[in-house]
């Protein structure tokens, strides 16, 4: 297993795995409502061994090359994740994506862990486009595709139901060569 630094405070980036399910189940749980807000990962993880399956599918995806999780600790307490929802090497397009439970928040863990992952699916699997699709009204997630250097492409039109209500989603990327030249 690798773990790769954040910053000195002690932050650091490692590989989501199966074996961290109730570990995993734990963060979920302190942060609930407010990662559900958006995202459904929040009512996917719902006891451990839906927080395994979860695991376990991105295990397989990592497997198979079409997706990866980490998971984000912060003085040895996991407190968030990046990941890519999806990768397409043969297409060169990934979907990358975070979260943070509320105590994590404001610290620019986020920022730092996107930054880690895209530059690796850039450098050394050959990614050209990275993309971050976001609701609208996340305007957290939406600043870190800002910071990350992504161009806002578009918006979708009431695409994304959840919870009962459709939100609109923004389109955000970065291109290989725009990532390489120093905007992220």
């Amino acid at each position: 297993m690798f773990a790769i630094s954040l910053g000195a405070d002690g932050a650091e980036l490692r590989p989501l795995e199966p074996r961290h399910a109730a570990e995993f189940l734990e963060h979920m749980d302190r942060g609930r409502e407010s990662i559900g807000q958006y995202i459904k990962v929040a009512d996917a993880v719902a006891d451990l061994e839906s927080s395994r399956t979860y695991l376990r599918d991105y295990a397989e995806k990592a497997a198979a090359d079409t997706g990866r999780i980490y998971g984000i600790w912060l003085d040895g307490k996991l407190v968030g994740s990046v990941l890519f929802r999806t990768m397409d090497l043969a297409l060169g397009v990934a979907e990358a994506g975070c979260w943070l439970e509320p105590s994590a928040g404001g610290r620019g863990l986020a920022t730092r862990a996107a930054r880690v992952i895209i530059d690796w699916a850039i450098r050394q699997r050959g990614i050209h486009r990275v993309e971050w699709l976001v609701a609208s009204p996340n305007h957290a997630s939406i600043a870190v595709a800002r910071r990350l250097g992504m161009t806002k492409d578009g918006v979708l039109r009431e695409f994304y139901p959840h919870r009962g209500q459709r939100f609109d989603v923004e389109v955000w990327s970065v291109l290989a060569p725009e990532w390489r030249a120093g905007i992220g």
